[in-house]
């Protein structure tokens, strides 16, 4: 392979540009950016013209038919990739989408056969895995694992709000306003299709629940599996294989302006304590606090490592490039993100079949609704103001 590898891109919406075209764009001495399929054709030109890409086509069928790429990143809607990836699969040997794989997990298994049957590397975009942050609390927590200096490992918790996870990314969108055309999308998964709530809390569950099922599964090194579900959706309680207690609580508080997450991985006598950065955060790393207790009269240490000014899809992209060049394995395969589709209709089943579930459920739809307006007036600066402290 070439020192460069080269790179096509299928996609130019929201995330294609803001979360993966900047990224690779960045990292010239890497990567070639050496084609764009995007059917709208005015906004493809701007995007190329912007950030250096060699030639534009108006669909992935142009695009594989023209060039010879060592890795192309699809940033398509998830519900595009049961159609998409199959034609795919075959004419490429790298491949990185982001998450979630598919809306079903029935979707998610075929497109994981598929792409192990042609000899595709999928990779899917978890991109907390690659946030610095990240890397150097799994490395705590494994050392910590290896060695019984902090004790066993007790309890892990994700705690997150709805908050704005763009940064203010959507400042620097091309957008044309070219409606885009038409692209099948995946069927519903029959359990789900005839319940209207149902099929809403699986959408959203699968766009939002498989980030945390994910991470939680990158520290602790083993499945885990659903034990409680709270109908509103706030609270989900899972225990892993050896039998260590997980949670995930979400949205407990509202954010109009900002964004919380927060993992805890806890040991008998010291924790570490993850706040990943915002998913299109740009040169900016999650923050990270270790804490240790090692008893016997010492003082307890806690620290907060100063990380590198590199944000988690730069990250991200670079170790795709790394993964195109055969130097490591996907962070998260194909094969890995379809059993996250599984823990999420495991979910989903759970909590639909709840007393009071209908109710629940467009409680939830409708403050989520809520909250996205009032986070849309913060944005355009409508209801920016010092609060009295009055409610």
């Amino acid at each position: 392979m070439p020192a460069k590898v080269r790179i096509g891109f299928v996609g130019a919406g929201f995330m294609g540009q803001l979360a993966h075209i900047r990224s690779y764009a960045l990292l010239p001495e890497e990567c070639e950016l050496v084609a764009l399929a995007e059917p709208r054709q005015r906004t493809a030109e701007l995007v190329a013209a912007r950030y250096g890409i060699g030639r534009v086509y108006g669909d992935h069928r142009e695009l594989l038919e023209s060039e010879k790429l060592d890795g192309i990143v699809a940033a398509q809607k998830f519900t595009h990739h049961a159609a998409l990836l199959p034609e795919l699969y075959p004419h490429v040997p790298h491949l990185f989408t982001e998450k979630p794989l598919a809306l079903g997990a029935a979707a998610g298994d075929r497109l994981a056969h598929l792409a192990s049957e042609s000899g595709c590397v999928h990779m899917l975009g978890y991109q907390r895995r690659s946030d610095p942050a990240t890397v150097e609390a799994k490395r705590t927590v494994d050392a910590w694992k290896a060695s019984g200096d902090m004790g066993a490992l007790r309890y892990l918790r994700i705690c997150y709000s709805d908050g704005d996870w763009t940064g203010n990314a959507h400042a620097r969108l091309i957008d044309e306003g070219e409606p885009p055309p038409p692209f099948p999308a995946e069927e519903p998964p029959p359990e789900f299709a005839a319940d209207a709530e149902a099929l809403w809390a699986l959408s959203t569950g699968v766009d939002e629940l498989v980030h945390p099922l994910n991470l939680l599964r990158h520290f602790l090194g083993e499945r885990f599996r659903l034990v409680f579900v709270h109908v509103s959706g706030r609270l989900y309680a899972f225990e892993s294989e050896s039998g260590v207690p997980i949670t995930i609580e979400v949205t407990p508080y509202r954010l109009t302006v900002g964004f919380d997450e927060e993992l805890l991985v806890a040991f008998e006598r010291g924790y570490v304590r993850l706040r990943p950065a915002p998913s299109l955060a740009i040169n900016r790393a999650g923050r990270l606090e270790v804490y240790r207790d090692a008893g016997g009269g010492l003082l307890p240490e806690r620290v907060a490592p100063q990380l590198p000014w590199v944000d988690p899809m730069q990250a991200q992209a670079a170790n795709f490039l790394r993964v195109c060049r055969g130097e490591i394995p996907p962070l998260t395969d194909v094969a890995e993100a379809a059993e996250d589709l599984h823990l999420v209709a495991d979910i989903v089943r759970a909590r639909v079949a709840l007393p009071g579930a209908t109710e629940a459920l467009r409680a939830d739809r409708d403050e989520r609704s809520r909250a996205w307006k009032e986070r849309l007036r913060a944005r355009e600066g409508k209801t920016l103001q010092t609060g009295s402290g009055d409610g």
